[in-house]
């Protein structure tokens, strides 16, 4: 095939605006998208494709994913191992791939081994952006042993601590050294434990994690390698104190409230909530492992989930995408278009999961855009999501075109 593709007749979702090009030709080369136009594109060489007025829109980005959660009780993540860990990552990303999502950012976990088999193409998978180990602090959330558990597992060197996901630092010399630490391992962005969690065995869920300094020196390192820090967090308290030490990304988010959303929006930062996984283990929990203590942490924090959306969206706060689903639960990846629904409109939702997240990464322009210069990542819907987001909830079945750097993924037009 030519290295040279236009789509004829195309009905284009820029990722932005909700004012669709209709019958627009859009032309790819070498992977980029090279023009936009009402006008016919005179190609010669190219290899065309006609949509037939169906919606041209960029990929989906999942900025919120655990490629090796290989299980909803996280201790099992660490005891099953490497390989066991990797296959779940190979059947997770190429799920998510097939449902649309052409970029995703493993937001604890990932690593440069699975980022350098994705980019070698020994992995079928969306773009890998990753975080690398999330930071905690002992008996935060990312400490995942019992009450009765002594020893952590083996880390950076004989006196380290760490598990499959997280590492463990406390104070500020041990913050700075994990923070470069993962940098050098090739992380895109650094993320801390900012609160208590769910999955985690032995933290309140409403407890604030690290103290000043430790954050902000965090954020330092992020700062000075032109990158950001992310924060797990769930209670309005700690989501206020991490972004005024500097952070830039809340993850969850879930017990946000009017005043502190109203903060967050002020201070130009981001949140990702993560609406699939409360449901998916709200459900399933009990019949699937996933621990009592932590269940009943979960029912709480999903009593409380769409109030802290509407705050979200009341006081004007940069809503991201992400799904944050473990184990056997990877498959509700996109029933998270469903359940923001009741809260966002399509078109909110549509950029939660395009340009915002775009930004979320550093890469507005690049990603989630159909524009020149940005990367060829694209999807043909059989629709019209604007109006239907169900559309992009069925995990992939109205896609009839995913594109993937201007390589040809699926293709089920006639």
């Amino acid at each position: 095939m030519s290295n040279i593709i236009v789509f004829r007749h195309a009905r284009v979702f820029d990722g932005v605006s909700g004012d669709c090009a209709e019958n627009a030709d859009v032309l790819i080369e070498d992977g980029t998208i090279r023009e936009v136009s009402s006008n016919t594109i005179h190609a010669p060489s190219a290899f065309d494709i006609d949509i037939a007025g169906r919606t041209l829109m960029p990929g989906l980005i999942d900025t919120h994913i655990h490629a090796y959660a290989s299980s909803v009780d996280v201790q099992k993540i660490h005891l099953f191992g490497d390989a066991y860990r990797t296959a779940h990552a190979v059947r997770m990303l190429g799920f998510a791939l097939d449902c649309g999502f052409t970029t995703v950012r493993d937001i604890g976990g990932g690593d440069y081994s699975l980022w350098k088999a994705i980019e070698d193409g020994l992995i079928r998978s969306p773009r890998f952006f990753y975080a690398g180990k999330m930071i905690s602090m002992t008996g935060g959330h990312g400490d995942h042993r019992q009450l009765g558990e002594r020893i952590h597992s083996d880390g950076y060197c004989s006196c380290g601590a760490f598990n499959s996901v997280c590492v463990i630092a406390d104070g500020v010399d041990e913050c700075i050294k994990a923070a470069r630490e993962e940098l050098r391992r090739g992380a895109h962005c650094i993320k801390i434990t900012g609160s208590g969690g769910t999955a985690s065995p032995t933290d309140p869920v409403l407890m604030s994690q690290f103290r000043e300094d430790e954050i902000r020196a965090i954020v330092n390192e992020t700062a000075e390698r032109g990158t950001y820090t992310s924060a797990h967090c769930h209670p309005a308290g700690a989501i206020r104190r991490c972004v005024d030490f500097g952070v830039r990304v809340i993850e969850h988010g879930t017990l946000i409230d009017d005043d502190t959303a109203r903060f967050v929006a002020e201070r130009k930062a981001f949140v990702v909530p993560t609406m699939a996984v409360i449901a998916a283990l709200t459900e399933l929990g009990k019949t699937i492992g996933f621990p009592p203590k932590s269940q009943a942490k979960m029912d709480f924090i999903s009593r409380e989930a769409m109030s802290g959306l509407q705050s979200m969206r009341k006081e004007g706060v940069k809503v991201g995408f992400g799904t944050d689903l473990l184990g056997e639960t990877y498959t509700q990846q996109c029933r998270e278009f469903t359940i923001r629904q009741d809260v966002f409109s399509p078109l909110e939702i549509l950029r939660q999961a395009t340009s915002i997240n775009a930004e979320i990464l550093q890469q507005q322009g690049v990603l989630g855009c159909v524009a020149p210069g940005a990367h060829a990542d694209l999807l043909v819907v059989d629709g019209d999501p604007l109006k239907h987001i169900n559309l992009l909830a069925e995990n992939g079945r109205h896609l009839r075109l995913i594109m993937l750097g201007g390589k040809i993924i699926r293709n089920d037009l006639s």
